[in-house]
């Protein structure tokens, strides 16, 4: 599986493989596990997605570092891909993590449909 590289492919990925619904019950669970205050309507359109969550990351960083670090652990994003992000801008930084994390739940979506159990 190759990964998409942008916030568009993804989407037009799950919407093509009709898993875009399956992708916001799984953000929703991990935000739930992570102790996260959001939830996601399973109808939420895909602009507002991104804006959201990008809401809601931003805030963590700069309110609430724990809660983002845990957020992080539960959704299970590469500590690598992190580090490598500048951490200069906190309103960039927060785009690039939403898209990250859009991105690993978007592989175990992915995954969970494509692999026989």
């Amino acid at each position: 599986m190759s990964l998409p590289s942008n916030f568009k492919d993804l989407i037009a990925e799950a919407e093509g493989l009709n898993l875009y619904k399956k992708l916001i019950i799984q953000l929703n669970k991990d935000l739930l596990y992570a102790n996260i205050d959001l939830e996601l309507d399973h109808e939420t359109l895909p602009t507002s997605l991104k804006l959201v969550l990008h809401e809601t990351v931003f805030h963590l960083i700069q309110s609430k570092f724990s809660e983002y670090l845990n957020l992080l652990y539960i959704v299970d994003v590469s500590e690598l891909k992190i580090k490598k992000l500048d951490g200069n801008d906190t309103l960039q930084l927060s785009e690039e993590v939403t898209f990250l994390i859009l991105q690993r739940e978007w592989q175990k979506v992915w995954y969970k449909n494509n692999i026989p159990s």
